[in-house]
Parts: structure tokens; C-alpha cells; sequence
């Protein structure tokens, strides 16, 4: 291991840190990062427990330090194979300080009179449970619904899971990882017959090129990217591409930079196709014996040339071709994906375009040659594992009755309880549901959809529906939680023991380091006390959720994986306990964790095994197990093809900008943790738009401006600043709502999703946040009375 290199520099203005740079094929150096409480040193530390950072997905090893029973302050884990010793400016400063704070629910709330006030836990678990049972009784299990996060422990997704699946029977359960991290999942099925990152963090010291889709590193992975910029600032540098219209730090240090227009990254990607094709950069036999899907992937193809690809994406011809050629050429390539082509106009179509260009290569299972669809949340892998959302356990298909038998034999229960009459029900219809009246009851974990779900002034009218029985678990009083019926305290990171697994499949355990405080409780011990007082029993009449702790949850959990894709046998909390986080599959038996997935060309796609049957890309319609059968798949990758449609909604004379989101590197999510750091706070207090210079002249706006951005939905106000990016466009990062500002809009909205469509990808469920047309309005230099 490379000597520890100690560094204390100011990691707001120095993000990613000094360089350690390293060579192609050599190992990462380790660089420790360290940040305590004012005044303390780390021989003042009572003590460090082990964790992983949980403020983006790349899953960073670190220890808390505590010093009179409270956090005080975190170090990188220079033993942990993901991070090397680094951490981030949202892991150094808002995972300690994120629930360190005196805002803490510290006590259950229930509405009396139209008000939030104390309870104690029975009353409020009382309440919950008295309703359930009533609706149950009155209206069934689809009156019931469960809306959770990406920020939960494995244990926490598995015991909802089996609450929602096996207890009451519904459905309607989901998670916002549906916003960030559901078409990663839908493209890796639909490609490769089951989820889970065929790559390595490991390739990027190995590639030739990076590949970047939609992905700004630089921001919203930041240790991450400083592993690239390592590999760029030592000998023999990767090539780097990015797709993009805005021009990113990632933009910036990229050879080709593909600045596209919102909306056309399918377009796009089948002119790369083309091109590697017609210049013969394809493994031809690799194609034919582990693939299936080609002769449809070329016709689908070929109107696409550079030419025609660069007008409706408003990209350079030769910029394509070189993109194309750098691609087809270089010997070992890492592709990573994540919200630009997720949240945007046929995501799951466009996701699947960058596993096809792989597999046209062959560029997988060998060291830099990866791709990685990125997720947007820490544990959003787990979530999509456990079935706490759309998904079975165990990457399980919903369409399979055997893997229903399977299911309903481990925790022996009725198989007819367990959903599988139809599709799982995706987070915005559960929540058009609820608008309709059908849903009458729902649940909603470790999230904020009254800023993180799109058109929220709808959202808002839905969750204060007073037929809308709804339960908020989570940390602070936040914009959603200010809705409830009840209000649950949850203890957070530091405060519980569990696992989680980050993108590239890295499974870490996290130890509890303090008490949480007044009376919150672990999202695991909620779940299970709802169970218990629910009574929910097996056919042998013992509890269904036996537990009692999380280490008997995770002992479960890794029955439930035994033989499947995401296999957890071999792991144990005694085997993650003092060591560096460890890849899945880990089989019992396994000495170590499995770096790369399909490093022998064969893939889950058998129709007895694969975790879905796959889907036509442009309508969602499921392809059945029929078709599959007789596509001959077993073991073959599948080239997955679909027409080019044009986006919902489109610029036009009243709304002639194209608007969209994204994250800035200070923030996470909607800031309930991040704006709680005093230094990320002081980073970016208030949301901004975004415009290039030309649009910002033509308009007659300087930077600094208010603007008022307004679309068919709603409309918002914050300042301009004048960026370098596509002309038409109009970005504003979507973590700001109304929590620091006394809870609602109040005359003066700046919520990102207040202009945002619903609307969604048909394949993957995922809202189109990247894709709505507004119209700007130079309000000046200052507000009237501080409002618009």
C-alpha cells in the first residue's frame, strides 16, 4: 500500500483535492481526508467507528469520530477500495453535521386541530395502525401504498419489503429512487437480463477512454472524478468524452464534448453506433456468440448519420464522428451514464444504446472495459435488491411464478398475497392514485416529495388531501413531513448499524457510533414494531418478520440471495467488519468479491432465471416469456432497439426555452442534511439559473439578474448566472424548496420542480425532469419587499 498522505486544505473552494496521480494499470495511492469540529485534533478522538459516506452513490469508506458521546467529525478509510482515504465536501462536512443538529425530530407528531403536536410512540403507531386495519378491512391492500428513499440500510429495504409484499400485499410500493437511479436498473435488465454493474471503479485505472453520458462527475461524484483526474494527470492519460449541454468541469477537462441539445441523446447515440459499425470497429465474433438483436440494431440505425444526428441534436458532424472514432478505436473503454440520459426523452431507449456500443466491441468483463449506469442515491442499489420498490427480492421477475414460489416458500406465506398480477406500481402513479381517491393510505420514508417530484404544485394538493391518511418517517420536519397525519422521528447515519452497497456493488457496514436523539428510532425497529402490532403472522403462525436486530435481518437477506445475480452468501457482518467494502456477487464459499461482472460472455438472460422479460422501448409493453424463449437469449446479451420520438413537450412562441435540472457538488437532494453543514451552506445558499451569454444578452439580463422561468406548470425565481453551455437552455440545480424559508412558496417560488412535466420514460417509469419548455422574464437587479 503507497505511503498515507495527510491533508487538511479547504475542500469547498479545493473540491476534489490535491492530485495524486497515478499510471495506467497501477494502483490508486491512497490520500487520507480528514475534517473534525473546530479545534479538535484526531488524538483528541474518544474513538472511530467504521462506515461508508451516504451523500452521493459512490459509496466512500470512512470512520465517524466520537468524542463524548456525539459525532464530531469524519476520516477516509485509506484501507477501502472505493475511495483510497478520500472523501468529498458532502462527506467531510454534512454526514456528521447532516444529523448532528438541534433541528432533530426528537419525539412522534400527530395532528390535533389541524397541528402538528408531541406524542408518544404508542399514540402515534396507534394512530397508524388503527387506520391500516381499517382499510384493510373496508377497502383491501391496494388502498395502501409505500413511498421510500435511496438513503435507507439493506436490512431497513428488506424488512419493508416483505411488510409491503408479504404483510399487507400491495403493489403500490416504490421509491425516489424511481427519480434517479430507475432506468440504470430497467437498462441494465432490458440489455443484460438483470440489474447490477457489469464494471469496477478499478477500470478507470486501466482504460484508454472515458466515456461520460449524461454524467457530471465532476459534481455528483466527486471522489470519483478525482480518481480520473488522477489517471489525467499521470502518464498516459485516458481520452475523455462528454455528453452534455452544459459545459461541466467534466466538459471542460474532455478531447470531445458533445453539447446536445435536451431531448436528442437517442439521435446521438445511434450515430455513434453507425459509425463504429460502417468503419468495421466492431468484435464480430463476439457479437454472434454472445449476443443477440443485431440485424434490428442496425436498420434501426441507419437513417442516423453524423449529419443527421448533429441537426436535430445541434452538435458538430465531425465532433460525432471523432467521439465515434475514439470509441472505436481505443482498446479498453469505461462508459458511465447517469441523469442526463435518465431524466431525459426516451431514457431507457438512449441508456441501453451505451451497453450496445460495448457490446458491439465486446468491451466487457476485462479490466477497463466497463460501463456503469450510474445510480443518483448511496443505497439506491439496495432499494432496487430488496424490492422496496418495483422490483422482487433478489432480482427476482415479477412475471415468473416460480420465482413467486420461491419467494412465498422463504417466508412462507400464501403466494397468492405476493404481487404479480400485473406491473409494480411506479412512485407517480402511486401518487396519481392517491389523487384519484383509490389510495387512502400512504407511507413515505427518508424522503421529501414535495420538492423532489415533479409539478409540486399539484404534489402539494395531493398530500394535503384530507382523505389521504399519510405517514412521514424521517429526520427533520420537512416539506412533506409538514403535511402529515404522522410524523415518525427516524435516527440517521451514525445513529444505527447496517449495510449498504454502493454503485459499482461494494457492500459496507456501517456501525451505530452515538445514540440517536430524544426518542428517534432506527427505520428497522419502525418497520418492525409496525409489523408486530399488525400481527403479521407466516402460515405456521410465527411472526412474519421474526427479527430482532439487523444483523438477523441481513442473515435473512442473504438467504434470499442465495444463487441469484446479486448473490450475498459468502458476506456476513463479521466478514465486512474491520475490512474494506467487498463486491457481490460473494458466493458461500468465496474467498473474495467479484470485481467484474460477464468476464465469460455469458449473461443472466435465461428465461427461468433473468430478472425480467424485457420490454418494447417506446411503449412499455412487456415482451412475455414466450418471446424471450424464442429469441434463444439463455446467456446472450440483448441489442436493444427503438424508433426516435420526439420529446412531450417541445419549445414553442410562448415557451421558447428548453428547461432542466440537474445537482451542484455542495448539495444533496433537497439539502434537509447538506444546508444543516455551515460551510456547504455558505458554498450555495440559494438556487440560481442558469444561461449562456447569448441568451442572457438577448433577453437584456446581466449576471446577478432575478429572472422569473415560467412553464406551463408553475413558475420560479431565483438569480442569473451566465454559463457556457447550449443556446435555448435554461438549468437551475433542483435541490432548493421551502424548508429554511418557512416551509411553502410564499410569493416567492424557486423550486426547481415547480416547472417540471410529469411525465416518464415508458420502460423505466423515470420522470423527465431534463425535458420542459418555459418562458424567462428579466425581473432586475433586486425583489420588491424580497418578492417577486
Amino acid at each position: 500500500m503507497p505511503d498515507r498522505v495527510e491533508e487538511v486544505p479547504d475542500r469547498i473552494k479545493d473540491v476534489w483535492g490535491r492530485r495524486t496521480p497515478v499510471e495506467q494499470g497501477g494502483e490508486w495511492p491512497v490520500r487520507v481526508d480528514v475534517q473534525l469540529a473546530e479545534g479538535l485534533t484526531e488524538s483528541d478522538v474518544d474513538r472511530w467507528v467504521q462506515s461508508a459516506c451516504v451523500l452521493c452513490s459512490n459509496g466512500c469508506g470512512c470512520d465517524i469520530a466520537v468524542k463524548d458521546g456525539r459525532m464530531v467529525g469524519v476520516r477516509g478509510r485509506e484501507i477501502d477500495a472505493v475511495n483510497h482515504g478520500r472523501l468529498g465536501p458532502k462527506g467531510l462536512y454534512a454526514s456528521w453535521q447532516g444529523v448532528s443538529n438541534p433541528d432533530r425530530l426528537r419525539t412522534p407528531l400527530v395532528r390535533k386541530g389541524g397541528q402538528l403536536v408531541e406524542a408518544s410512540w404508542d399514540e402515534a403507531m396507534g394512530r397508524i395502525v388503527e387506520r391500516s386495519k381499517a382499510l384493510l378491512e373496508e377497502r383491501g391492500p391496494l388502498s395502501h401504498a409505500f413511498y421510500t428513499s435511496g438513503q435507507l440500510f439493506l436490512e431497513e429495504y428488506y424488512a419493508l419489503a416483505v411488510v409491503g409484499k408479504a404483510g399487507i400485499g400491495t403493489p403500490h410500493m416504490d421509491g425516489n429512487t424511481r427519480l434517479c437511479t430507475a432506468t440504470a436498473a430497467q437498462a441494465l435488465k432490458e440489455s443484460f437480463g438483470a440489474d447490477g454493474q457489469p464494471g469496477s471503479y478499478e477500470d478507470i485505472e486501466h482504460c484508454d477512454a472515458i466515456f461520460l453520458f449524461g454524467h457530471n462527475m465532476a459534481e455528483t461524484n466527486t471522489m470519483l472524478w478525482a480518481r480520473v483526474l488522477d489517471r489525467l494527470a499521470g502518464p498516459q492519460p485516458p481520452l475523455v468524452v462528454c455528453v452534455d449541454p452544459r459545459v461541466t468541469p467534466v466538459a471542460q477537462a474532455a478531447d470531445v464534448h458533445l453539447a446536445v441539445k435536451t431531448g436528442t441523446n437517442l439521435p446521438l447515440m445511434y450515430a455513434l453506433i453507425r459509425e463504429v459499425i460502417r468503419n468495421g470497429w466492431t468484435d464480430d465474433d463476439y457479437i454472434a456468440e454472445h449476443t443477440t438483436g443485431f440485424s434490428e440494431l442496425a436498420a434501426a440505425i441507419e437513417p442516423w448519420t453524423p449529419e443527421a444526428a448533429a441537426e436535430r441534436c445541434g452538435v458538430d458532424a465531425a465532433d460525432i464522428r471523432r467521439a465515434a472514432e475514439i470509441f472505436g478505436t481505443s482498446q479498453r473503454v469505461l462508459s458511465t451514464v447517469l441523469q442526463g440520459f435518465y431524466q431525459s426523452t426516451q431514457a431507457t431507449a438512449s441508456s441501453c444504446q451505451v451497453n450496445n456500443l460495448h457490446l458491439l466491441r465486446g468491451l466487457l468483463g476485462k479490466p477497463g472495459c466497463g460501463v456503469l449506469q450510474m445510480n443518483g442515491q448511496p443505497t439506491a442499489q439496495n432499494n432496487r435488491e430488496c424490492g422496496a420498490d418495483g422490483d422482487l427480492p433478489g432480482f427476482r421477475n415479477w412475471e415468473n411464478p416460480e420465482h413467486i414460489q420461491e419467494l412465498a416458500k422463504l417466508w412462507d406465506v400464501d403466494p397468492g398475497i405476493i404481487p404479480h398480477w400485473a406491473a409494480p406500481t411506479h412512485a407517480l402513479q402511486i401518487f396519481r392514485y392517491a389523487e384519484q381517491g383509490s389510495i387512502n393510505f400512504l407511507w413515505i420514508s427518508a424522503t421529501n416529495p414535495a420538492v423532489s417530484m415533479p409539478n409540486l404544485g399539484r404534489m402539494r394538493d395531493i398530500l394535503r388531501k384530507p382523505e389521504l391518511f399519510l405517514v412521514v418517517q424521517d429526520l427533520y420536519l420537512n416539506e412533506t413531513a409538514r403535511e402529515a397525519d404522522v410524523v415518525l422521528p427516524a435516527a440517521g447515519w451514525g445513529e444505527k448499524t447496517g449495510t449498504f452497497t454502493n454503485v459499482n456493488r461494494t457492500v459496507h457496514l456501517s456501525d451505530k457510533a452515538v445514540e440517536p436523539p430524544g426518542e428517534a428510532r432506527s427505520d428497522l425497529d419502525i418497520f418492525l414494531d409496525y409489523a408486530r402490532r399488525m400481527d403479521f403472522r407466516r402460515l405456521d403462525g410465527s411472526p412474519l418478520l421474526p427479527w430482532t436486530s439487523p444483523e438477523e435481518v441481513f442473515n435473512a437477506w442473504r438467504e434470499c440471495t442465495r444463487g441469484r445475480p446479486c448473490d450475498y452468501t459468502g458476506l456476513s457482518y463479521e466478514r465486512l467488519r474491520g475490512d474494506t467494502g467487498l463486491q457481490w456477487p460473494f458466493p458461500e464459499g468465496a474467498e473474495k468479491g467479484t470485481v467484474r461482472l460477464y468476464t465469460d460472455g455469458v449473461f443472466p438472460t435465461a428465461p427461468d432465471y433473468c430478472e425480467t422479460y424485457g420490454h418494447d422501448l417506446v411503449t412499455g409493453a412487456t415482451v412475455g416469456p414466450q418471446a424471450v424463449k424464442a429469441g434463444r437469449y439463455d446467456g446472450r446479451a440483448r441489442f436493444k432497439t427503438a424508433d426516435v420520438v420526439p420529446p412531450a413537450e417541445v419549445p414553442d412562441e410562448e415557451y421558447p426555452f428548453h428547461f432542466t435540472t440537474g445537482r451542484t457538488v455542495y448539495h444533496f437532494h433537497t439539502r434537509t442534511k447538506t444546508a444543516r453543514a455551515p460551510e456547504l451552506r455558505r458554498a450555495a445558499p440559494e438556487a440560481w439559473f442558469e444561461l449562456c451569454a447569448e441568451d442572457a444578452a438577448q433577453l437584456g439580463a446581466d449576471d446577478g439578474d432575478f429572472l422569473r422561468v415560467t412553464s406551463r406548470r408553475g413558475e420560479a425565481i431565483a438569480r442569473l448566472r451566465i454559463k457556457k453551455m447550449a443556446r435555448g437552455t435554461v438549468f437551475e440545480p433542483f435541490h432548493y424548496g421551502y424548508w429554511d424559508v418557512g416551509g411553502t412558496p410564499d410569493g416567492r417560488p424557486r423550486a426547481a420542480n415547480e416547472l417540471t412535466i410529469t411525465e416518464w420514460d415508458p420502460v423505466s417509469k423515470q420522470p423527465v425532469f431534463k425535458t420542459a419548455a418555459v418562458r424567462v422574464e428579466v425581473i432586475g437587479p433586486e425583489l420588491v419587499g424580497g418578492k417577486a
